[in-house]
């Protein structure tokens, strides 16, 4: 099992470790000149269209490289990246929510979590810089974007968590049987690396956005330079020279000039390390500049994609796989290849990556860190939930639908994939049973989480009453309590999935309502905050159209995007 170690840069104990800006400052490559860029305004409108970020983000760009190094190699070296796979289990989380449920027209969107870690627990990464006593360390997750490809595949948004966010841990069970308890207080979401995996990371995700993910990608800092080499490096851009080095020793040592470089080897991870020199020098500038290396990355692949060179593209291929490890659900290299498929059919204009709109948490001793701001974190997730393009131009006409989609790793099996699903793969849930036969317990959850107003008094009686009158007679009433803000369904078995779900529909509670749950016997209706009275839970407020300003949304064909610098850290 791999897993990644990430230590923020700039503490003043690291400072010794990290990558000095000196020696690494004359091999920055100079900006391109303005001459170069009005060739390029030559070649035409079209071209220049063309010629813009084609980003499908990290993990798309990978999956593309994969494709062609696979195609060039034959057979032979397709097993041999097939026998180089790196897996782990998609979710160690009690809330699993089942994966993507299909639209009306048979199509089913993709949620994949993507992960960078700083792995510093073998010698390549440990060469790679950072402090000696973080070698062989806990691991953390300090890169966390959720990447949601939207059911009609005209679409893609992308939600990046700052990795000071603060949140409730759930319980992670291991495959060993080792339980990591959920949280008491919030914990800093870059933990969650290091409660089982990548699983336990999928998991908090999970809980806070009430997102089914599919599948994870995780990569650490060795595969993050390995990739930049392989391609010749990365375009970043700079308003100001950048210097990231303070006078206490803080910062990743980042040196460039004012404008465009190409980066790559350690000044690329530098790049992505970088916090002091960024914006305000915060977690939220880090992220900004990794979006900005992530699309420009994805452009470097495109160009390498024209390559005939099979001992070129085979490297490639290898640097990919190398740098990666996936839920189990990929763990061949044709399922990579058909996702990668689905990812290249949205154009670059219709693609939109953002930050979680965030706050910065004002509770004692928790200083620079930030939590989801209350109402527009919300509104954004619930886009992803619902399927809503974050761009804010709809979703595409049903006359122009594309076929009915699926999950590429659940499609037919080919030559090279066998018929029995993968182990943590989960199958489809037995049909629902009629109304009378569903059998569930009621309880009263009225309060909300908050507690600010008391529960409705005897309303699991009354809600039992109402749903045996309209056909559920299995239902009854119990005596334990809970708190939810709004109305949810749990149940504890994969085999009362189908009915837990037709318990939800009937009553126009929306999938994300319907969870999996080792907390409950069977399955459980919680009336929640929303449903105090009256014979249906109270509908949500209509689901934005548009991501939030606060979420700094990037579209993808901006290719005009450069990193602003903080002051004192110019040259």
């Amino acid at each position: 099992m791999r897993h990644g170690n990430v230590r923020e840069e700039g503490a003043p104990a690291r400072a010794a470790g990290e990558i000095s800006g000196g020696a690494d400052a004359s091999a920055a490559v100079p900006p391109q000149q303005g001459g170069a860029r009005a060739a390029r305004r030559a070649a035409g409108r079209a071209n220049n269209r063309r010629g813009r970020r084609r980003a499908l983000r990290w993990v798309a760009s990978v999956l593309s490289l994969l494709i062609l190094g696979t195609a060039a190699a034959g057979y032979l070296y397709y097993r041999h990246l097939n026998g180089s796979i790196h897996t782990d289990v998609l979710n160690l989380g009690e809330n699993k929510l089942g994966g993507s449920k299909p639209n009306a027209f048979g199509q089913t969107p993709l949620n994949i979590l993507l992960i960078g870690s700083d792995a510093r627990d073998d010698e390549a990464n440990q060469a790679l810089g950072g402090a000696s006593d973080t070698f062989d360390g806990p691991p953390l997750a300090d890169v966390q974007m959720l990447l949601h490809l939207s059911a009609d595949r005209t679409n893609m948004s992308v939600v990046s968590m700052p990795r000071d966010t603060l949140l409730m841990m759930p319980k992670c069970t291991e495959p060993n049987g080792k339980v990591h308890p959920a949280s008491k207080g919030l914990v800093q979401t870059n933990e969650s690396l290091q409660r089982g995996g990548p699983g336990c990371t999928v998991a908090a995700w999970t809980e806070l956005t009430k997102i089914p993910i599919d599948h994870f990608m995780m990569i650490d800092f060795k595969g993050v330079v390995s990739m930049a080499d392989a391609i010749g490096g990365v375009p970043v851009c700079v308003q100001q020279n950048v210097h990231s080095r303070n006078s206490k020793g803080e910062g990743s040592g980042l040196k460039l000039p004012a404008g465009t470089s190409v980066i790559q080897g350690e000044q690329a991870l530098q790049w992505l390390r970088t916090r002091y020199g960024f914006e305000d020098g915060t977690d939220i500038g880090r992220t900004h500049a990794q979006h900005q290396y992530m699309n420009s990355m994805a452009r470097e692949f495109r160009k390498n994609a024209k390559l005939s060179n099979p001992v070129k593209l085979n490297s490639l291929a290898q640097a990919a796989i190398d740098a990666m490890v996936v839920d189990t659900g990929l763990n061949k290299i044709d399922k990579l290849y058909d996702l990668s498929m689905e990812l290249k059919k949205v154009p670059p204009g219709r693609i939109t990556m953002t930050t979680m709109p965030w706050v910065y948490s004002t509770r004692p001793g928790m200083g620079g860190r930030v939590e989801p701001k209350e109402g527009e974190a919300e509104a954004l997730f619930r886009m992803v939930r619902e399927d809503i393009p974050l761009d804010g131009q709809g979703p595409a006409s049903p006359a122009g639908a594309a076929s009915p989609s699926t999950d590429p790793a659940a499609s037919a099996p080919t030559s090279q994939q066998p018929a029995t699903p993968p182990a943590g793969a989960t199958t489809a849930p037995a049909p629902a049973s009629p109304p009378s036969k569903i059998t569930f317990s009621v309880r009263n959850a009225t309060g909300g989480k908050d507690g600010a107003e008391p529960r409705t008094k005897a309303r699991a009686t009354d809600v039992t009453a109402l749903l045996s009158g309209k056909g559920f007679t299995g239902a009854t009433a119990d005596n334990r309590t809970g708190a939810e803000d709004t109305t949810v369904v749990r149940f504890a078995r994969a085999d009362q999935e189908a009915n837990a779900n037709a318990l939800a529909t009937a009553l126009g509670l929306p999938p994300s309502s319907v969870q999996k749950s080792e907390e409950v016997p069977g399955i459980v209706l919680f009336v929640g905050k929303d449903w105090r009275t009256g014979d249906l839970p109270a509908p949500p407020p209509a689901a934005p159209t548009k991501a939030p300003d606060s979420a700094n949304p990037l579209n993808g064909d901006n290719d005009k995007a450069c990193m602003a610098i903080q002051p004192g850290f110019t040259w």
